[in-house]
Order: structure tokens, then sequence, then C-alpha cells
């Protein structure tokens, strides 16, 4: 019993410089996402309120991602050989693209209809069949409002018909 104690201790003072180092690096990588995103909310909520929704979306994926590198780097900090779950990584999240292709084609198309604008809310928009008042705009869908309700458009089809603008004065 006290040969297993005695190895134990030895164990715990072998790792424990890795364990407190790995914890720096994530909480080093999260404390700097967490300040980039509350940077961003900052700037978002001081400059064009048009802008707000894209830059609140550029911070929570920095945060993310700061998040996730951090991750990966304290496992490599432990020990961990994390060449070979980077690559499994990457051929999970190539088999996942192609199984949400359509999820990932209308946040893109949300992403980029929100940093261009080609409408704002309120404006008159007709686009795949439907015509209403843009009631708002997310990653995903655009919803109008229309004399039947309200009508929920798939991001990807506003860049792949014709949409037809009008702005709310006219």
């Amino acid at each position: 019993m006290e040969d297993y104690l005695q190895g134990l201790i030895s164990d715990i003072s072998l790792y424990t410089p890795r364990i407190a180092g790995s914890l720096a690096v994530f909480l080093g990588f999260w404390f700097g996402g967490v300040t980039v995103q509350h940077l961003l909310k900052r700037v978002a909520r001081r400059g064009d309120p048009e802008r707000r929704d894209i830059l609140r979306l550029f911070g929570q994926i920095i945060k993310v991602s700061l998040v996730l590198v951090g991750l990966v780097s304290a496992l490599g900090t432990l020990g961990i050989n994390v060449a070979a779950m980077v690559a499994g990584l990457g051929l999970t999240g190539f088999a996942l693209s192609f199984a949400l292709k359509d999820v990932l084609a209308n946040a893109v198309a949300g992403i980029l209809v929100l940093f261009y604008r080609p409408f704002q809310r309120n404006d008159h928009v007709t686009a795949g069949g439907f015509e209403g008042q843009v009631i708002s705009v997310d990653l995903r869908y655009t919803t109008l409002r229309t004399a039947d309700g309200q009508v929920l458009i798939p991001n990807a089809v506003l860049f792949t018909q014709t949409v037809k603008v009008r702005p709310p004065d006219s």
C-alpha cells in the first residue's frame, strides 16, 4: 500500500506542471475569445445599427474558434497527440458538410445578406414567389410579413433567384 501511495504521489508531481500549463493555455484562449467578443459588442452598440447583427455574429464565431484552438492547444500541452484528432475532425467536418449542405448554404447566404445588406428591415421584397415586408434577417431565414401571415424564405433562395426590393416609403 505504501508503494502505491508513493507511486501516486510521484505521478501527481510529474503531471501537475503539465496540467497547470494546459489549463493556463486553455484559459488564455478562452479569455481572449471573450474579450474579442465583448469588444465587438461594444463596437456594435456604438456603431451603425445596421451592422450590429454581423458584428455580433463575427464576435461569436471568433470566440468559438479561439476556444476550440485553445482546447486543442491545451490537449497538446498535456502531451496528447492531437494530430490524429485534428485529422479525424477534418474528415468528420468534410462528411458533415455534405450532410448539412443546405443548412450551410443558408448560413453562408445569411452571413452575406447581413454583410452586404441588399435589403433592410421594413423593405418590401419579392423573392422565391413570395412578396412581403422584411421583418427580420437571421442566419438561416429572412422573415417576410405577407397578407396571409409570415413567410420564412431560406437565405440561399435570395442568392439563387431574382429579388425585387422596394424601400418602405415608396
